[in-house]
């Protein structure tokens, strides 16, 4: 009997700094060791804080998976399927009520075992992964706002500054937050947030006043 699989690749960002091909390689490469057929690659990016509802891919993949009798989802990782200790419950108890088996490839293992019995490692270790995520995202969420709070204190200021682009001084008037923020070797992503501009803006900043 053909064994199916199907594969859910994720990432946070839609920019082009990120993307989902070296995931999908490392489980096509794994799945043709295995004797495994590839019936459906699903890419999807978007936060993994979202909610189930709120990701209509991976919604789509669920489906497909309960409805083609599909035996696996193969994932890269357990936090492709939400950083989120409840979402990802709710993600395997729909799976697991299909008898569909999750391959978590950086651990090594799947989530149901071959007479359709939950893995009782895999349940553990999937508890308690999915608990660390979450306090990761809580504790990322905090030094966010920590380090706000402090910035401010010291005298910055959120928000882009009024007024218009025309010279390279002026522009680096403008962003000398934003640039010294860069020099201290903040994230393109917290300095996005603690400014309140745009990613690619820090990007380009980063550009032309850092990496020349």
């Amino acid at each position: 009997m053909e064994t199916k699989a199907v594969i859910y690749a994720r990432v946070s960002s839609s920019n082009d700094r990120q993307d989902t091909s070296r995931q999908i390689e490392d489980l096509k490469k794994y799945a043709d060791s295995q004797n495994i057929k590839i019936v459906k690659i699903y890419e999807e990016k978007i936060s993994g804080a979202k909610k189930i509802e709120e990701r209509e891919i991976l919604k789509n993949c669920l489906e497909y998976c309960k409805k083609e009798s599909v035996n696996f989802l193969l994932l890269s990782e357990l936090s492709r399927l939400g950083r989120s200790t409840l979402q990802v419950l709710r993600s395997l108890e729909i799976l697991h009520e299909a008898k569909v088996s999750v391959y978590i490839q950086n651990l090594g293992l799947y989530t149901l075992q071959p007479n359709g019995e939950p893995n009782p490692v895999a349940s553990i270790l999937v508890s308690v992964m999915a608990e660390m995520a979450n306090i990761e995202r809580s504790n990322i969420q905090y030094r966010l706002n920590s380090g706000r709070a402090n910035y401010i204190a010291n005298g910055g200021k959120l928000g882009r500054p009024k007024g218009s682009i025309k010279t390279t001084e002026k522009k680096k008037e403008e962003y000398k937050d934003t640039i010294a923020l860069l020099k201290k070797g903040y994230s393109i992503r917290n300095i996005s947030k603690l400014q309140g501009v745009s990613v690619s803006t820090v990007l380009r900043i980063k550009d032309e006043f850092i990496n020349q």
